[in-house]
């Protein structure tokens, strides 16, 4: 009998320490207390919790298994058993998944053993948690084949046709109730060695009940390899999944492709954590696949199965937060790179720092924090690395240190034929020329290496002023804003008015200094812009001010629309246009940033990123993209040029880069992309 599980080996333990460096794959432990210990302890393996549910409130065991998942970084199985009714261990599971299922926001159940009036549902575990039963009754072997994710059975070579019997009962429940019988891992609980022969039966995974540490040893030494080298060839990692996850796969797709690298962690439209990563931080999503590599291997592997899908949608997805929209889609494929996300200090001397692209920048300003360091990233921690890593990096240290690219020193990149190269100053010297404000053209970056600067704690202002003369205020801060220090870095937000409400605008500034004196000192021009509702001004450590950011997955709805502009600065004319916007009832989110300083001392030909002399960088929302564009075309010749992470038309190729930059990047494009892989982005392909 051959389920088609590839094999994995665990240990009942309450120890951490060698199971990992053995090899084992998962670790069992019958008490809460020692399973988060194990989760805290161990950073591969598979952490299992064997529970009495007769002795847990099935809501709280659903909740703190979701936890543990989401502490674990996706690693949580739980295991179940009951002392009493088995249609209490029935209902259980059924809570279980409920409480898990954050698609709607409460949930009720009325049942026997287990009721829910109007509960919460979350927290959402990290991935779909498998749940095994484990038991030889009857009755628990048919719930196991109706409900359950696992079978865990004690191995007896006294009665080895019970396993063989177990499982006969486990398929025909299964199949009665719509289920392949493959859905269910046959899990085998031993205290020492056993005959290869108990991989005729189905086993997919044997745990060692052992505390003993040579009987560890010998098993992982021993055991373990006579039993792979005895395994069925075809075994696999795949999932398989339920006919009502089958049904919702979409067409073009080639699902049983899937590398086999990728595919026990590919996401359908089916699997139960599919509204957890189908979306982005503003746009609704629905593809038809989501893989999640670990290492540039498996982008190689991932980016190869794009390959195959030409006619499919290609997204690309570091943090997901992208303005832009196009790390989700609909029907295609999206890459995931959340879990290329390690931070690493190569060099203490030079600050050399080596980023996956899937960290988000909060992560990355707290691992600078200790070091004094700090490299600038926006003004949202919650964006991904890779995306900002290579369309420029507009942030509250810009005016004093430059664009996060302008750091940027080497980057490691799986290029559209599955190349991995290395592109710096002295290797692939175009490539990286192109890469640092074109980046999504020409490959997927799977780690940056930045020179980051010497940042101690700065001055962190948030001001809300009177904005009843938008145009006035807007001259106001753009004199302000010119006139300032480079150590002084404003943002303005600005938003329509409100009936019934005093209009507002909101300045972020940062000043790189952590004197009191000189911080009050360059915000003092600021507040004295106009009269002021309310102020905060704090001296902080850069990392706080990005820890603004929540840490759980994204829910966008809907198509997002925005238009993104550089003014060199902000005319008398351009004031009176903006203000216009703002009344106009097609733009609900105004922003201006400023650059200029350290920015515009590189030369405009160093980087794709061209527009360098630019003193600000506009961004407007809206909910219409035709209107938006009307608006801005009326408005046009107060504009040079677009920032790239900021703007949803991406067809306006000619607003991104100047003509020369757009040249050089089209020849590197037939170089480097010549069958245009990534072309869902400002694709600069020239299709004349």
């Amino acid at each position: 009998m051959n389920y088609g599980h590839a094999l994995r080996f665990g240990v009942f333990t309450g120890r951490a320490e060698p199971i990992e460096e053995l090899g084992y794959d998962l670790a069992v432990a019958s008490e809460w207390t020692a399973l988060s210990w194990l989760a805290g302890r161990t950073q591969r393996i598979q952490v299992t919790g064997l529970l009495d549910v007769a002795e847990w409130n099935a809501g709280v065991l659903g909740r703190s298994a979701a936890g543990l998942d989401l502490l674990s970084g996706g690693r949580a199985a739980l295991a179940l058993t009951t002392s009493g009714d088995v249609a209490g261990l029935v209902e259980a599971i059924d809570v279980i998944r409920a409480i898990w299922d954050t698609s709607a926001p409460r949930v009720s159940y009325d049942g026997v053993h287990h009721r829910l009036s109007e509960a919460e549902t979350g927290p959402a575990p990290a991935r779909a948690v498998p749940i095994w039963v484990a038991g030889d009754d009857p009755a628990v072997l048919e719930a196991a084949g109706r409900k359950a994710d696992g079978w865990i059975a004690e191995f007896d070579p006294e009665r080895s046709e019970c396993l063989r019997t177990g499982n006969k009962m486990i398929d025909e429940a299964a199949t009665a109730a719509g289920r392949d019988p493959r859905e269910i891992r046959r899990i085998l609980v031993v205290t020492g060695d056993i005959p290869v022969d108990v991989l005729d039966d189905g086993v997919g995974t044997i745990i060692l009940r052992s505390d003993d540490e040579s009987v560890l040893e010998r098993f992982a030494r021993e055991t373990i390899p006579a039993l792979r080298a005895a395994a069925p060839a075809n075994l696999s990692d795949r999932p398989i999944r339920r006919a009502s996850a089958l049904a919702r796969r979409r067409e073009g797709v080639d699902y049983d492709g899937v590398p086999e690298s990728l595919a026990a962690t590919a996401v359908e439209p089916g699997d139960q954590n599919y509204g957890r990563v189908r979306s982005n931080y503003l746009r609704g999503g629905t593809p038809g696949l989501l893989l999640f590599p670990r290492d540039a291997g498996q982008v190689v592997d991932a980016l190869a199965f794009a390959r195959r899908h030409p006619d499919l949608p290609l997204g690309v997805r570091s943090g997901g937060h992208g303005v832009s929209g196009r790390s989700t889609n609909d029907g295609g494929i999206v890459i995931d790179l959340r879990h290329l996300n390690a931070i690493e200090v190569l060099d203490t001397a030079t600050r050399r720092v080596r980023i996956g692209p899937g960290a988000r920048w909060k992560e990355v300003a707290a691992a600078l924090r200790p070091h004094g360091w700090a490299l600038g990233s926006g003004d949202y921690g919650g964006v991904g690395v890779g995306g900002l890593a290579t369309a420029g990096g507009i942030g509250f240290l810009s005016r004093k240190h430059g664009l996060t690219i302008d750091h940027l020193k080497a980057v490691e990149i799986v290029l559209a034929d599955g190349s991995v190269v290395r592109a710096d100053e002295v290797e692939n010297t175009d490539l990286f020329w192109a890469v640092r404000g074109a980046g999504a053209n020409f490959g997927i970056v799977t780690s940056f290496e930045f020179e980051v600067v010497e940042v101690t704690d700065v001055g962190w202002a948030q001001l809300v002023m009177d904005a009843a003369e938008p145009a006035d205020f807007l001259r106001r801060f753009g004199r302000t804003m010119s006139e300032a220090p480079r150590d002084t870095t404003a943002f303005l937000i600005m938003g329509p008015p409100r009936r019934g409400q005093p209009a507002v605008a909101q300045i972020m500034a940062m000043v790189d200094s952590a004197d009191p004196d000189v911080i009050i000192e360059q915000l003092q021009p600021f507040a004295a812009i106009s009269a002021l509702y309310q102020q905060q001004v704090v001296v902080a450590a850069y990392a706080d001010v990005m820890d603004n950011a929540h840490d759980g997955d994204h829910q966008g709805q809907g198509e997002p629309v925005s238009r993104s502009a550089f003014v060199r600065e902000i005319t008398p004319a351009f004031a009176e246009a903006a203000a216009k916007m703002l009344v106009s009832g097609v733009v609900y989110f105004f922003q201006i940033r400023s650059v200029g300083g350290a920015v515009a001392d590189v030369p405009a030909d160093a980087t794709a990123y061209a527009y360098r002399d630019a003193g600000f960088q506009v961004t407007a929302m809206g909910i219409d993209d035709k209107r938006m564009d009307r608006l801005w075309d009326a408005n046009r010749e107060h504009f040079d040029g677009l920032y790239l992470s900021f703007e949803t038309g991406l067809g306006k190729l000619a607003d991104a880069f100047p003509p020369k930059t757009l040249d050089r990047l089209r020849d590197l494009k037939r170089r480097y992309d010549p069958a245009n892989v990534f072309r869902d982005n400002f694709n600069i392909r020239d299709t004349k």
